[in-house]
């Protein structure tokens, strides 16, 4: 104990030398822990020793409180521990951290000396740091010690430390207390619930936390049991937490800081019942209880192979001797030891732990296994399933081996993904020839080089075979082997092989491990062509993880078969990562890496095959381990803190077992060394950033962390971003998440927030909280869970292997076991279901083929994802990346296009959510593929049939697959559809080779809509809606199979794809009376409006001189011609798109887009002319005196008639159709569902129509005003009469009926809007001719002077000149009298003056000369 002592005080002088040579500053200390051990015997007196405590001036205090831990003797020697504080008061706070390396770096226990050789020192640990903040000291306790309950009771807290930490201990305190006790490690309380029923009547207000009887039953109760349980070990406190019914059921917690003992609880409760008054009438007979706590249950090896030694371990807090194991729901037998073994033990009196192993597990051991622990009035426990998997080696196993001293090698690899502890090569044979083992368990490979020659096996031993085992052991105990037959030729009896030496050398070839670096070639007897020579790249490769590199082999000779790569290990790199060019004189392959793995380490061959005859050059590559910044883990993301706190920053990586990292970390300009902690499979590395100054609040602090390996490469990780608060808005606070003000949103990774998981597990994703109130609440959370983010880890390491082909099939197949295991947490988990997503994406990119297990694999994985129990979660994963359900199905769709069956039968795969079904085309066998799916648990059905006539454009050997899924199309659908979306299948139809297009397919789905909707055909169309997809029916239609077709809908599409059925609910049935009747009032309308706009146009030429005499009459007519023809134009471009788009074929996209264009720019003119026309209006009407010329007055009104319309359809259509998302699907029209492009249209054109009800308002008010001399009847029929013709003329004209037209935009519309739009809009035409051209009484007058009706103008000249008004037409004409009938022609009015006034007047009248 002294000698410890001792070590500190010259620890003390030396740092007190130090410090004389730096400035003095505000002294701070802190609080060593000493614990010493020391044996006496029983006779010894054990008394506490107290020393002087406190050292001041740099000094050492002697040891403080001295306190007796543990004295444990049997009548010998006895064992006494002591803790003893010991405080340290320095000037200079960056000599703590000197003590603290000096304490990490001594080697406990430290024995005595020879002067107290009996006493060691156990453990040193600072508990306790002190600072100065202005005239305070703040004692915070280090990371895993708190001070003690009583002390936090009766001391001043730092309330900006402890605020949020109520309960048992605080962390800091205001000044250091001057007797002790200190920072101590905190003791583990046991919280037990429990409940026990009251043979009474239930009453209400016993729900009533406030309520009087509620606090009485409470304080009676918890009186009771304070009186009964005070006799159990370590008893805290007893409280109640809830009554409920059942009687009166008393819900409480017992609080335990050590685990009870069997029985104690039978006594306590009888003590308890004593203890109550009997009015209560507690049944002693019902008390029930659990542990709060969780049985922690782990297994070792998580991946269980055949002839491993399986340990399950359960552990608790609850210290217990009765322990039970089941297998399958059966009591475990134990009789077998050699089998079993049980060991139960009790951890630091802390915690029980029971073990059993199983020894050799076998298939038949797999199943449920549960621990079973009880302790009186509890019981508890855990299960796990356990599967086994076994053992497979992949191994070529016959060779021929020439014995000419050439070197072979025997390569064997394993399929499963494991930490081997070793792979061994043995063998078995007359002859006994060893090689030379080089093993990579990283990759799971081991090569034997074989290197035979003459004498080792003569003439007369030629064809004997030796056997040779490739053997991995698991680091339990598992074995598997592989037997390679080897058969050994004599090289001058070789005759008998020959057909076998291009496979012998091009084997050579591919393990060949003398080859050159530089370049070198392979010369065989057996082959007579004259090798190439081959130079490679010179220089040597080292790179990082992370980086890319490239190899350039050069071959002088530009003929060849075959150029390939490949590994010292024999594995063929994929075609994928190498290129090749021929030049004049030269052929060149160049092997490109762009992301660099670890399992690029090692050598290259570049192999040139002519015929027979071989070239090889050798590469080295060496690649340093270096962490990707993807895999950097950070804490925090983002987060607050207070400026008088410290706050620290951690970056995690995955463990490396040889490699060490430099890292810093760099705050602003500044870097700092890291601290590094490993935990499990993580390595750490922290770094504490000092509180700040209040002067800096509030401040934005960018920090990352550096790291730098041993090639002097480095990578820095994603920011961390603090920002430092003076404190005052301050609500949450949280020890893991930080603190934050109301409504403040961050994220954490779901590592470091607090996600149960095992020890040493890595979980992905990320945490969203939200501060709301004082708390924070977790408002979205993405987790992926440990087993699923480590597949996910693989498969991005995977998709960059040189051997990513061969390591697929078994990926998939650990892929679809842990889909099945982790079927839980993929329900409730959108963060481990995107992650499935997500490495089926990148499994669809490995460019190799299918096979049917893989096949088989994939939709075990997809049959997990799909089930309707999954679409909560999908839900909530498609509101954060809404086009994952596109990305899954494009891949399920790359998986079945690379699906080669070969020669074997097409199989059948069977699951509730999907379904797959195939056929092989066979060259000059007539067939036609039609297949049938049903699904009886979702009550669907579908089939799809290719003829006889496609499939002959089909290469031989090509694949046709179809996929059915139940449930996908739920999940396709957008926020839109699924209002009125039903269930259907969604089928998925691919050929494995190019097609011709169109390819005709036919398909029959089942009708699960509900009445009132119209099915559509549809397919999926990836590229729609900003590439997230969409349903499409372009190259789709619904037929008439001449069935019943009630229940059923048949499609037809030129093209594959994934296909199903949509509903139209707000779109009439094609054949339905509805639909017929817009037809015909469409096309009839639109004749009608044809017509009527070219007589328009005729009539306007034939009068133009006549009526455009003065400048108002002209720009009218300006306006009105350029309606007609920008209307005209418009209909003919809308027969123009009508003929483009049929429901039974494509639309021609060029064609349609230029009609759409169209329609969109005419139509807008019509509007912005009708626009002019109302500002002309208003213009005369309200400026009387301001009068602009011709010219200008032009000009405005062209470039406002198509200038406008031209900008806003040129950029609607350079916007939307580059993403092509400018037309509907199935019309030639202004797209909404997508791009709500048609608002391009609806906007400006709402806007002139609420222009022009503004000012047909205010022409209807001018128009009111009383004329001087007028009698009041007279008055209020011509007013009567002016409001009646503006009503009648102004509305059609200036496009008003187009209001109805919004009405037909909204979902659900009745069909009265579709019908009243349709009928105005298409005779709009004829509302030009009649109300804009005809109904002008000057058109008039030149229409009937061009006539020589010179009786009828002479008469209507003198009337107009008299100031009244008669009808257009003879008062005796059947016509003449239903116009002015309905119009009120009855009375006189004022109309406009001659066109020989002046100036001013001209402006005035001819104002309301347009409202002829």
């Amino acid at each position: 104990m002294w000698r410890g002592c001792l070590l500190l005080k010259r620890k003390a002088k030396q740092l007190e030398s130090e410090e004389m040579k730096s400035p003095r500053i505000a002294a701070f200390c802190f609080v060593l822990i000493v614990t010493c051990s020391s044996e006496t015997t029983l006779s010894m007196t054990t008394q506490p020793i107290v020393h002087p405590s406190i050292l001041h001036d740099h000094g050492l205090a002697e040891e403080e409180p001295l306190r007796q831990r543990r004295a444990v003797a049997e009548g010998g020697p006895m064992e006494e521990e002591y803790t003893v504080d010991i405080e340290i008061s320095l000037e200079n706070v960056s000599f703590l951290e000197s003590v603290k390396a000096h304490l990490n770096s001594l080697s406990l226990p430290i024995q005595g000396n020879s002067t107290d050789p009996a006493t060691d020192i156990v453990s040193m640990a600072v508990t306790a740091v002190c600072t100065p903040a202005g005239n305070d000291l703040l004692c915070s306790c280090e990371k895993g010690y708190v001070w003690p309950r009583e002390r936090c009771l009766h001391s001043v807290t730092c309330q900006e430390h402890d605020s949020a930490l109520s309960g048992r201990h605080c962390s800091c305190l205001k000044g250091l207390p001057p007797q002790g006790p200190f920072c101590q490690l905190p003791e583990a309380y046991i919280t037990l619930k429990i409940r026990v029923r009251l043979n009474i009547g239930f009453q209400e207000d016993l729900k009533n936390t406030s309520s009087a009887l509620y606090r009485s039953y409470k304080t009676d109760l918890e009186r009771a049991f304070r009186e009964g349980y005070k006799t159990l070990p370590g008893f805290r406190s007893a409280t109640v937490t809830q009554f409920t019914k059942g009687s009166v059921v008393v819900n409480y917690e017992v609080e335990l800081s050590s685990a009870p003992q069997p029985g104690s609880f039978h006594k306590a409760n009888e003590q308890v019942t004593q203890s109550l008054n009997q009015t209560y009438r507690m049944d002693y007979n019902s008390f029930q209880g659990t542990p709060s706590n969780e049985t922690k249950f782990t297994v070792t090896p998580e991946v269980i192979f055949e002839g491993d030694n399986v340990t399950l371990e359960c552990e608790s807090e609850i210290v217990s001797s009765n322990t039970s194991w089941y297998y399958e729901g059966k009591h475990l037998d134990m009789k077998d030891g050699s089998r079993f073994s049980i060991h139960t033990s009790v951890l630091n009196n802390m915690s029980l732990v029971s073990r059993l192993i199983i020894y050799n597990f076998t298939e038949h051991d797999a199943g449920e296994y549960r621990c079973k622990l009880t302790l009186d009035i509890f019981e508890f426990g855990d299960s796990r399933k356990l599967d086994v998997t076994p053992i497979r080696i992949l191994a070529k196993e016959e060779r021929k081996v020439v014995c000419d001293s050439n070197p072979i090698s025997l390569n064997c690899c394993s399929e499963n993904i494991a930490n081997w502890s070793k792979i061994e090569w043995k063998q078995e044979g007359e002859i006994r020839i060893l090689g030379n083992p080089e093993t990579d368990l990283e990759s799971s490979c081991s090569t034997y080089t074989l290197k035979a020659d003459g004498t080792q096996c003569p003439s007369g031993s030629s064809g004997t075979t030796v056997t040779y085992t490739c053997e991995f052991v698991s680091p339990y105990g598992a074995t598997g082997s592989k037997n390679i037959a080897v058969t050994f030729v004599s090289v001058g009896d070789n005759s008998s092989y020959k057909g076998e030496v291009p496979e012998v050398l091009r084997h050579v070839m591919e393990v060949s491990t003398v080859q050159s670096t530089t370049g070198n070639s392979l010369e065989t007897s057996k082959a007579q062509e004259q090798q190439a020579n081959l130079t490679i790249t010179s220089d040597p490769i080292s790179v990082s993880e992370g980086q890319s590199f490239s190899i350039t082999c050069t071959s002088d000779v530009i003929n060849y078969d075959e150029v390939y790569w490949n590994t010292s290990a024999g594995i063929k790199i994929h075609p994928r990562f190498y290129t090749m060019e021929r030049c004049q004189d030269r052929a060149e392959s160049v092997l490109t890496v762009q992301t660099s793995t670890r399992e690029w380490n090692g050598t290259y061959h570049c192999i040139f095959r002519y015929k027979n005859s071989y070239s090889v050059a050798t590469k080295d590559v060496t690649v340093h381990p270096l962490p990707l910044e993807s895999d950097i883990m950070i804490d925090p993301l983002e987060a607050s803190g207070l400026c008088t706190s410290s706050h620290q920053f951690k970056c995690c990586v995955e463990k490396e077992e040889k490699e060490e990292y430099f890292v810093t970390f760099h705050v602003d300009s500044l870097s700092f060394p890291a601290e590094k902690e490993v935990n499990g499979k993580q390595t750490c590395y922290k770094y504490s950033l000092p509180a700040n100054a209040p002067r800096w609040c509030p401040q934005h602090i960018d920090v990352f962390c550096h790291f730098t390996n041993a090639a002097n490469s480095s990578v820095r990780s994603p920011s961390m971003k603090l920002t430092l608060l003076p404190g005052e808005n301050i609500t949450c606070r949280d020890p893991v998440i930080g603190i934050g003000e109301p409504g403040k949103i961050i994220q954490k990774l779901c590592q470091f927030s607090g996600v149960s998981r095992s020890p040493g597990q890595i979980v992905g994703g990320t945490i969203t909280y939200r501060c709301v109130g004082s708390q924070w609440k977790e408002e979205k959370r993405g987790c992926i869970s440990a087993p699923i983010n480590g597949l996910l880890r693989l498969a991005k390491a995977l998709i960059k292997s040189p051997s990513q082909d061969r390591k697929l099939p078994t990926y998939l197949r650990d892929l679809s076991v842990s889909s099945v295991k982790e079927e839980q947490d993929i329900r409730s988990s959108p963060g481990s279901l995107g992650a499935i997503i997500s490495i089926l994406d990148l499994l669809a990119t490995v460019p190799t083929q299918v096979n049917s297990e893989m096949m088989r694999d994939v939709l075990a994985t997809i049959n997990v994802i799909l089930d309707k129990s999954t679409l909560n979660s999908w839900e909530k994963l498609l509101q954060q990346q809404n086009n994952q359900s596109s990305q899954f199905l494009h891949s399920v769709e790359r998986f079945t296009k690379a699906l080669q069956l070969g020669d074997h039968t097409p199989p059948f795969l069977f699951h509730p959510n999907v379904q797959m079904k195939s056929m092989i085309i066979k060259h000059g066998r007539p067939q036609v593929y039609q297949q049938k799916f049903v699904f009886a648990d979702s009550d669907l059905w579908g089939d799809v049939a290719i003829d006889e006539c496609q499939l002959e454009t089909l290469q031989p050997e090509a694949s046709i697959v179809t996929v059915a899924f139940p449930t996908l199309k739920a999940i396709l659908a957008k926020d839109a559809e699924k209002k009125t979306s039903s269930s259907s299948l969604v089928m998925t139809t691919t050929v494995s080779h190019s097609i011709s297009k169109p390819f005709r397919i036919s398909m029959t789905f089942k009708n699960n809509h509900r009445a009132g909707g119209t099915p559509q055909c549809v397919f999926w169309n990836f590229s729609l809606d900003s590439y997230t997809g969409g349903w499409d029916s372009s190259g789709c239609s619904m037929e008439d199979d001449g069935q019943d077709n009630r229940d059923r809908v048949f499609c037809k599409c030129n093209h594959l794809t994934s296909f199903s059925i949509l509903m139209s609910p707000d779109s009439p049935d094609p054949g339905s009376l509805l639909k017929v009747l817009l037809d015909i009032i469409s096309y009839i309308g639109l004749g009608f409006s044809i017509f009527s706009l070219a007589a328009c146009l005729v009539v306007e030429a034939m009068v133009w001189k006549s009526v455009t005499k003065n400048r108002t009459s002209y720009m009218r007519h300006i306006c009105i011609v350029n309606i007609a023809f920008c209307l005209l134009i418009a209909d003919v471009w809308f027969i123009v798109a009508g003929a483009i788009h049929d429901g039974y074929y494509p639309l021609n996209e060029t064609a349609c887009v230029a009609a759409t264009f169209f329609i969109h720019f005419f139509y807008l003119s019509v509007f912005f002319w009708m626009l002019t026309l109302g500002l002309m209006l208003f213009y005369r009407l309200i400026f009387i005196l301001h009068d602009a010329s011709k010219s200008t007055q032009k000009a405005l009104a062209f470039s406002l008639g198509y200038g406008c319309p031209l900008i806003i359809s040129s950029i609607t259509v350079g916007v939307t159709q580059p993403q092509e998302v400018y037309m509907r699907k199935n019309a030639c029209w202004l797209n909404w569902e997508d791009t709500r492009a048609l608002l391009a249209f609806a906007i400006p054109a709402l806007m002139i129509v609420v222009v022009n009800v503004s000012i047909t308002v205010v022409v209807i008010t001018k128009i009111l005003r009383p004329s001087i001399g007028d009698k009041p009847g007279k008055q209020e029929k011509s007013s009567l009469f002016q409001i009646s013709k503006s009503l009648g003329v102004l509305t059609p004209l200036l496009g008003l009926t187009w209001g109805f037209g919004l009405a037909t935009v909204i979902q659900g519309s009745n069909a009265v809007f579709h019908i009243i739009f349709t009928l105005l809009n298409a005779f709009q035409g004829l509302f030009i001719l009649l109300f804009g051209c005809l109904w002008d009484q000057k058109v008039q007058e030149a229409l009937l002077n061009k006539f020589s009706l010179s009786r009828w103008s002479s008469q209507h000249s003198k009337s107009t000149s008299l100031g009244s008004s008669t009808p257009v037409f003879s008062m005796s004409s059947p016509i003449s009298r239903r116009f002015n009938n309905l119009f009120g022609k009855t009375g006189t009015y004022n109309v406009s003056t001659p066109e020989t006034t002046s100036s001013s007047v001209e402006n005035s009248s001819s104002a309301y000369s347009l409202l002829n």
